[in-house]
């Protein structure tokens, strides 16, 4: 289950995100999830709340995710269409030049969170040992993968 692997991911770039921002906790994350990413919502679901609740930072939080439908564009007739519906053959002109425009996005989109905030000085005094108010090890340092809409995590 690569769902698991996911929500690590998902976790640490929320973590970087709230060291970033002074964040002691996360009510809530929302991600954009491909249509044709081959992640299955239910197990990542189940797998948040797993690793979740191993982590003060994001213990309880909701993982809420959006849907992004997947659309195919033909380099031929330069019309989009669904994808699932379709496939990779155009439904307008029969072409299969075609390519995916948008469906396969693992994206965190946006983090919620209560409206406890630590001052910048807090932030830079108790995150330069790795050590967070949340506890030892609670966040890490920063990731040199996170992901966000520079820098979407793509699963084929």
């Amino acid at each position: 289950m690569h769902e698991l692997g996911i929500v690590f991911h998902i976790i640490r770039t929320v973590e970087d995100a709230c060291r970033d921002n002074a964040i002691l906790r996360v009510s809530s994350v929302t991600l954009q999830l491909g249509e044709v990413s081959g992640v299955v919502p239910h197990y990542l679901e189940d797998a948040w709340r797993w690793a979740s609740n191993k982590n003060p930072l994001v213990a309880g939080s909701e993982l809420k995710v959006e849907e992004i439908p997947a659309v195919t564009y033909c380099e031929d007739c330069k019309k989009t269409y669904e994808t699932v519906a379709h496939g990779k053959t155009c439904p307008h002109c029969g072409s299969s030049r075609t390519y995916l425009v948008q469906g396969q996005e693992v994206m965190v989109k946006e983090i919620e969170t209560p409206d406890e905030q630590l001052s910048r000085d807090d932030v830079d005094k108790e995150y330069v040992d790795g050590v967070s108010p949340l506890g030892q090890g609670a966040m890490r340092e920063a990731s040199p993968d996170p992901v966000d809409a520079a820098n979407p995590l793509i699963i084929e």
